[in-house]
C-alpha cells in the first residue's frame, strides 16, 4: 500500500519551490501594506534566469508597465538558494530582492520602499 508521506495540509508536503514561492508572497504582502500600487504589479518566480554571458546571475528583476500588461518584479529561485543557507537566511534574501526589484520600478531607494532594509 502506497500513499504520500504526509498529508496535504503539513508542510512536509510542500515543494521547495511552493515554500519558495509562500516567502516571496510574504514579501509582497508586507510592502503592499506600505505601497498598495503593488497590487497592479505581477511578482513572479522562474527558477533561472536567462544566460548572459560575461555577466554575473542576477537574484531578480524588473520590468516597468507596458501598454498591454502590467509591471513584474521577478525572483530567480536557485540563484538564490544557492546564496542561502537556511530558510531563515532565505526569507531575508528574498525580501531584500524583491524591495530592491519595487525600489527599482517606482524609482526610489530601497531604503525608501522598506525602511528596515538592511538591517536584518
Amino acid at each position: 500500500m502506497r500513499g504520500p508521506v504526509a498529508p496535504p495540509q503539513v508542510p512536509l508536503s510542500a515543494s521547495r519551490a511552493d515554500s519558495f514561492r509562500d516567502l516571496v508572497l510574504d514579501s509582497v504582502e508586507r510592502l503592499e501594506r506600505r505601497w498598495p500600487q503593488l497590487a497592479d504589479v505581477e511578482f513572479m518566480v522562474l527558477d533561472v534566469p536567462p544566460a548572459v554571458p560575461g555577466e554575473a546571475v542576477p537574484l531578480g528583476g524588473s520590468v516597468p508597465a507596458e501598454k498591454n500588461g502590467a509591471a513584474r518584479v521577478v525572483v530567480y529561485r536557485r540563484p538564490v538558494e544557492i546564496r542561502s543557507k537556511s530558510r531563515d537566511e532565505r526569507a531575508l534574501l528574498v525580501h531584500e530582492v524583491v524591495v530592491e526589484q519595487v525600489a527599482e520600478l517606482l524609482g526610489l531607494s530601497p531604503e525608501s520602499v522598506d525602511p528596515r532594509y538592511g538591517q536584518d
